[in-house]
């Protein structure tokens, strides 16, 4: 029974961050996008010029407020989806079991 709740846990990790990484680059290239702006905006009151990997440190801040904002988002709504049985759950199907003769 354990392995059969790992499952589950991971199938909605997978969600998460599948999501959280196409909304990053999302917001990588299109940095006005909320809520993620709106909020750091309201958390900070300037902005650096501080790069990371070529990438301004503003932009990227934003972008993982918008991951981590949408990525909860469309786990919530992959799970409900699973609950409500939208979502077929993966059912692990063991070996046939071997017979000693």
């Amino acid at each position: 029974m354990p392995s059969i709740l790992k499952v589950k846990t991971l199938r909605g990790a997978i969600v998460f961050v599948a999501a959280f990484l196409v909304f990053l680059l999302i917001t990588l290239g299109y940095p006005t996008l909320p809520p993620g702006r709106m909020i750091y905006d309201a958390v900070t009151t300037e902005e650096t010029d501080y790069q990371v990997l070529g990438i301004p440190l503003t932009e990227l801040v934003v972008a993982v407020f918008n991951g981590v904002i949408y990525g909860i988002i469309i786990w919530l709504l992959f799970t409900l989806a699973e609950k409500a049985g939208l979502i077929p759950k993966s059912q692990r199907k063991s070996p046939p079991a071997t017979t000693a003769t």
